[in-house]
């Protein structure tokens, strides 16, 4: 029996199973829809969709940088002890490959694009991993970089993938500089380059803040915006890369560190895994028990 295009979309809708997996399942059952499940079940295929509605909040931020392109990437898991799995690691690896090679420019354009030159796609490739593995596995999101002449990237994995720094510093080419940058990053986490970058709206509401503090500490009110300035300067150095002092040597801003080497922060990205994210609560006792149940 031909197998359609059609089936195999239905198929892969039920099961969450990848093309091919669909496709070799309804060639096995002659098209038969019900058998082709069956088979995906006794496969240990057609897992993924049953554990879509699960938290995967731990996992491992990756990056993958070639010639003139860097990635950096979040791949999520719901337990810390598969992350360090040795297929985990391998798979974000090409998750990561993935998105560089092919450049899309959404998650959703990702999943949707032919994986490694087969006729499955990301999607169906991570899904067929969700059925290896046992867990919930999703990219949550990545960021391309491309540098341009006399640029540098600096990456930093810290705790084995639980923080990943990316940076890009412009006027020089020395990777050593952009990496002490990431590490830098990785470990005071600056929302910002600069305070150009930090909106009006945040400013203000900052100041806002500060000046009902000084305001409950009863200082007097002809002194409060002064008090306010400074302490906002405060705030600038905290949230702003340029103007944190540099972890490696903390007489000096990290914004003096680069101009000195002649160069200039143009961007950075920092992924530290789970954050903003809802968290299992499950223990480790009552996980073991809960499959001991099933």
């Amino acid at each position: 029996m031909a197998i359609s295009a059609k089936m195999v979309k239905e198929l892969r809708e039920k099961t969450g199973a990848g093309m091919m997996d669909c496709k070799k399942a309804l060639t096995a059952t002659d098209g038969d829809v019900d058998s082709a499940i069956d088979f995906l079940r006794e496969k240990g295929i057609a897992k993924a969709e049953k554990k879509s509605d699960r938290i995967a909040a731990e996992g491992l931020a990756h990056i993958v940088t070639e010639n003139n392109r860097a990635v950096i990437v979040e791949v999520n898991s719901e337990t810390d002890f598969v992350s360090k799995n040795e297929n985990f690691i391998n798979m974000v690896d090409k998750i990561a490959r993935h998105i560089l090679t092919n450049n899309p420019t959404t998650v959703d354009e990702a999943l949707g694009q032919s994986f490694d030159g087969s006729e499955d796609t990301l999607k169906g490739f991570i899904n067929s991993q969700i059925a290896k593995i046992g867990e919930k596995i999703s990219l949550r999101r990545f960021a391309l970089v491309e540098g341009g002449e006399n640029e540098a990237f600096g990456a930093y994995i810290h705790m084995g993938g639980r923080i990943g720094v990316l940076t890009v510093l412009t006027g020089t080419a020395d990777e050593q500089v952009a990496k002490d940058v990431a590490m830098h990053a990785a470990a005071l986490n600056p929302k910002y380059v600069r305070r150009e970058e930090v909106s009006e709206d945040e400013v203000n509401r900052e100041r806002e803040v500060l000046k009902q503090q000084a305001m409950n500490e009863g200082k007097p009110e002809k002194i409060v915006d002064k008090m306010v300035e400074g302490r906002l300067g405060k705030f600038f150095e905290e949230t702003c890369l340029n103007e944190q002092a540099f972890v490696k040597d903390s007489d000096q801003k990290v914004g003096k560190y680069v101009s000195s080497k002649g160069a200039e922060i143009k961007t950075f990205f920092r992924y530290e895994v789970g954050e903003g994210m809802e968290k299992r609560e499950e223990n480790f006792a009552e996980e073991v028990m809960s499959q001991v149940k099933k």
